[in-house]
């Protein structure tokens, strides 16, 4: 019996195995992104207003989970 490997698939689980794959490590944001993401968690941004942000940047709501999962 044989096991066989693409470099692909040992790729893809080394980044799994160190938390760097896509779901684990959003995007970086853009300046204006950062600064609307620190409001938002400092609480003033209203939920109501923060899905609209999320709504034209998914990878907000991203990394709000991805630093809330820090803490």
């Amino acid at each position: 019996m044989s096991i066989h490997f693409t470099v692909s698939d040992l790729t893809r689980n080394l980044f799994h195995s160190l938390r760097l794959d896509h779901e684990r490590a959003p995007r970086p944001l853009s300046p204006e992104q950062s600064l609307l993401l620190e409001c938002y968690l400092a609480g003033q941004i209203p939920e109501s207003a923060w899905s609209d942000y999320v709504f034209e940047a998914p990878e907000l709501a991203r990394h709000v989970n991805a630093r809330r999962g820090q803490h």
